[in-house]
């Protein structure tokens, strides 16, 4: 078993669902993004998502491109990455890893180079968000023959007809996108979130976390009621650029990340979890 695998059976264990956090790597700068890493199991986060900077993320919204130009603006590449990967594992080798991007920075890295290289670096698995199924000879089975996960994502648009080819060769668990659009666009509807969780178990005992426009601990406690995970990104993502002094890291730039990671744990360990999402009281 990965140690993504390994961390939803114990969580089934325990009744609860997972905290998947994002954040992106190098923002805002190599130093500070490191010891955000480092942070997030001790606040609470089950999972770390670990965006790959890219010039142009096409899913993402105004706050996690920010974050993108902003660790690319500091010299953040795919070699850096890894690195600050090898250096969380340096003092946690249980906290799951998940990178998170796009198809061109592998392609130009090499992907028989990259993959050995998260391997050795300590990565569980990856999310390429512009890879389709029709294209899984290109990374998706690779990575699987490597011993790694590969998510893939559902979506509201993705209908019966297509979901068994996106949940192919998916492992890990399924990333559903509870919004059209991009990250952090919307708050998500958790009527339609549960009938679209309860539509995907219908085809995989996989679990399925779900993530996009999840920004309060209310939302995440709502959500965890039925889903087997929550995905929180870009209001982590913001929380970190509202605390910068004049764009640069400052000594409470971890503190506000951290700070804001225990509030959503305690939003997930909080949710009754039934099976069925709930619908979210006002915040």
């Amino acid at each position: 078993m990965t140690r993504i695998e390994e961390r939803f059976a114990a969580l089934r264990r325990e009744g609860r669902a997972a905290l998947v956090t994002f954040t992106m790597a190098g923002d805002p700068d190599a130093e500070t993004s490191l010891a955000i890493m480092r942070a997030l199991p001790h606040a609470g986060a089950d999972i770390i998502e670990l965006g790959m900077p890219f010039t142009d993320p096409m899913a993402d919204g105004p706050a996690i491109q920010a974050a993108g130009q902003r660790a690319l603006a500091a010299g953040q590449d795919m070699r850096r990455t890894l690195g600050m990967v090898r250096s969380f594992r340096e003092a946690d080798d249980v906290t799951p890893v998940v990178l998170m991007g796009y198809y061109n920075p592998i392609y130009v890295y090499g992907v028989e180079r990259f993959l050995r290289d998260v391997k050795s670096a300590g990565v569980d698995g990856l999310i390429v968000v512009d890879l389709p199924p029709e294209e899984d000879d290109e990374l998706c089975l690779p990575t699987l023959a490597a011993g790694l996960n590969f998510i893939r994502l559902a979506t509201p648009t993705t209908d019966e007809a297509r979901l068994p080819a996106v949940l192919r060769n998916t492992s890990g668990f399924v990333y559903y996108v509870s919004i059209t659009g991009t990250t952090g666009a919307a708050s998500p509807d958790t009527a339609k979130v549960a009938a679209a969780v309860a539509r995907i178990k219908r085809h995989t005992a996989l679990p399925v976390a779900v993530g996009f426009g999840v920004k309060t601990a209310e939302h995440a406690r709502a959500i965890a009621a039925g889903a087997d995970g929550v995905v929180v990104g870009s209001a982590i993502v913001e929380a970190l650029r509202a605390s910068l002094e004049q764009g640069r890291s400052g000594p409470a730039v971890v503190e506000v990340v951290s700070n804001l990671v225990s509030e959503l744990a305690r939003g997930v360990r909080a949710a009754r979890h039934t099976g069925a999402v709930e619908p979210a009281r006002p915040s």
